[in-house]
């Protein structure tokens, strides 16, 4: 029967791809082509159109996280896959070939998901507020195994100031044990979930000699998975969920927004805390996209030209231009902008760094009503922050409680970024497959495309 491994590779463009050679030989064998994403260009949203064929109006993923309005809190990064309306492409396969079985190794929204195998992050939360590495995994039987084989999974690689190649070889390591059956059958849809090429690309940009080596690394470490796969007989997709271009201009979205009124804050300790219950506007900040929820529909035209007024802001979309890009769903904000070539979004609210929240200084992807990639640094201007690190890490093998306060307040050191439509082939998304015949007569496939080749790949 016909199986396929479907990869993601974060990040992959034509021009990382230069720089690694077996993925390149593959593309060369079988065949390769542009890859149309969608807005917003971020990792959760792309990922649901390509699983389910659909756009975010219809699967409700418009971003890694929005306001959640029924609970009153902007979430980023949930995990169950209930969230992600419609069917699943290995669940459209299922209703021609039964028996067909599906592992997935890192892609999101995997918790609770219909696959046969799952694998994803999620740290232990010890109730004396520690934080330990581990994974969701099914069968229950296979935590173990995973571990005895291959090590905890590294968390505090996977994202942060160290991340490394570690955790994508970790995942790429899992998902050849798996279908070399090394710890049952071997699925006939493999799923992988490989982030190393989004750490440095964003600390350095994608045009130094810092990507370059990135994409070397993740070659080497795909390579004896490549192999394996092709001897069993999987046709490889590998596809990317957006470039990433060059960075040079943060943009204070919410602070705008406070500064003239819109958002409230609350007082805790000393601490600001973003109010979204009270505020007349507010961001959920994400890459180069931006979620912005005004409840009184009488502030949206004052809102609008604050934000079209804004330095740094490309577009300001209402529901009807929303709809242009498939993004009109509920949970999307009233307004959506998007960032200039360039420019990205902070998600900062505070005006003063000595009333920033105490999470604004650590890694801490669940509290933060938005993203940051500023969580990829060591403080450039703490000359102790990798020594505190350090010693955190000694606290944490002792058991004791501590906190990693070691992330910039100050963005400029981010270089690289994403969630806008890419302008250029040589630095957009792409797809290679060893298998030409699954390959359109086209220069490019859209992101919700992904879903039917890889049902032409599984003989459906």
């Amino acid at each position: 029967m016909s199986k396929v491994l479907l990869l993601d590779i974060v990040g992959l463009t034509p021009r990382a791809l230069a720089a690694m050679p077996r993925l390149t030989a593959l593309a060369r064998a079988g065949g390769h082509l542009g890859l149309d994403t969608i807005l917003p260009a971020v990792t959760c949203s792309v990922q649901s159109t390509m699983l389910t064929g659909t756009m975010p109006r219809e699967h409700g993923i418009v971003g890694n996280g929005w306001h959640f309005r029924g609970l009153g809190d902007p979430l980023l990064w949930r995990q169950h896959n209930k969230l992600v309306a419609g069917e699943k492409v290995w669940e459209t396969a299922r209703r021609s070939r039964p028996e067909l079985t599906t592992a997935n190794l890192g892609w999101w929204f995997a918790m609770g998901a219909t696959t046969d195998i799952t694998v994803t992050p999620r740290p232990i939360y010890h109730a004396d507020g520690r934080k330990s590495p581990d994974a969701y995994v099914r069968p229950a039987a296979l935590h173990d195994q995973l571990v005895g084989a291959l090590g905890e999974f590294p968390l505090f690689q996977y994202w942060g100031p160290t991340a490394t190649i570690q955790s994508s070889a970790w995942l790429a390591e899992a998902t050849r044990g798996v279908i070399t059956e090394r710890w049952g059958p071997a699925p006939d849809l493999a799923m992988a979930y490989l982030p190393h090429l989004d750490y440095d690309l964003q600390r350095f940009g994608p045009n130094g000699p810092e990507a370059e080596r990135a994409a070397r690394e993740l070659d080497d470490a795909i390579a004896p998975l490549l192999t394996d796969a092709l001897d069993r007989g999987y046709s490889v997709v590998a596809v990317s969920e957006y470039g990433i271009e060059q960075a040079s201009r943060p943009v204070d979205v919410n602070r705008a927004l406070r500064r003239e009124g819109l958002l409230e804050v609350y007082v805790q300790d000393g601490r600001e805390q973003l109010d979204p219950w009270t505020s007349r506007a507010f961001a959920v900040a994400d890459h180069q996209v931006a979620h912005v929820y005004v409840p009184d529909a009488a502030d949206l035209p004052r809102v609008t030209a604050l934000l079209r007024g804004l330095e740094g802001v490309d577009e300001v979309l209402d529901r009807d231009a929303q709809a242009r890009y498939g993004l009109d769903h509920e949970r999307s904000g009233e307004l959506v902008v998007v960032a200039e070539p360039g420019a990205w979004f902070t998600y900062y609210f505070w005006l003063d760094d000595e009333r920033a929240p105490e999470y604004a200084r650590g890694v801490d992807i669940h509290r933060k009503p938005g993203y940051d990639p500023a969580e990829l640094f060591f403080d450039p201007a703490d000359r102790l922050a990798k020594a505190k690190a350090g010693a955190n890490l000694v606290k944490k093998k002792l058991g004791l409680r501590y906190a990693m306060s070691t992330v910039p307040l100050d963005p400029s050191c981010v270089r690289g970024t994403h969630g806008r439509l890419s302008s250029t082939r040589r630095d957009g998304p792409m797809l290679v497959s060893s298998d030409a015949g699954l390959l359109p007569d086209a220069e490019s496939l859209p992101a919700a495309g992904v879903r039917d080749l890889v049902l032409r790949g599984l003989g459906v």
